[in-house]
């Protein structure tokens, strides 16, 4: 059963950061594209960063520079590190599986002093 597990939200003060996790289960990891996306409220999903299996990167303009996405394929793990947070990063923030489709079931985070 292939799965998709991400935590690591939570509230943060602008300017802070914060470090999402997306564990992965019945799939052979390092051979997959992985990427995280969010959605704000009122608002449609939007891309935010993804990683090829061979360590290629791309991120959205609004986050270049903030947010660093990487992976640990030993873990299966899928990491985001947001550093400079600013309030309109508020969102739910999803991992995927770009050759499924496969999505997570997301994990809040809330950007406010």
């Amino acid at each position: 059963q292939v799965q998709l597990v991400e935590s690591g939200g939570g509230l943060v003060q602008p300017g802070g950061s914060l470090r999402l996790s997306c564990t992965a289960s019945g799939i052979i990891f390092s051979f997959v594209d992985m990427g995280w996306y969010r959605q704000a409220p009122g608002k449609q999903r939007e891309f935010v960063a993804d990683i090829m299996h061979n360590g290629r990167t791309n991120y959205a303009d609004s986050v270049k520079g903030r947010f660093t996405i990487s992976r640990d394929n030993a873990a299966n793990i899928l990491y985001l590190e947001m550093d400079g947070l600013k309030p309109e990063d508020t969102a739910v923030y999803y991992c995927k599986d770009q050759f499924r489709g496969l999505w997570g079931q997301g994990t809040q985070v809330t950007v406010s002093s």
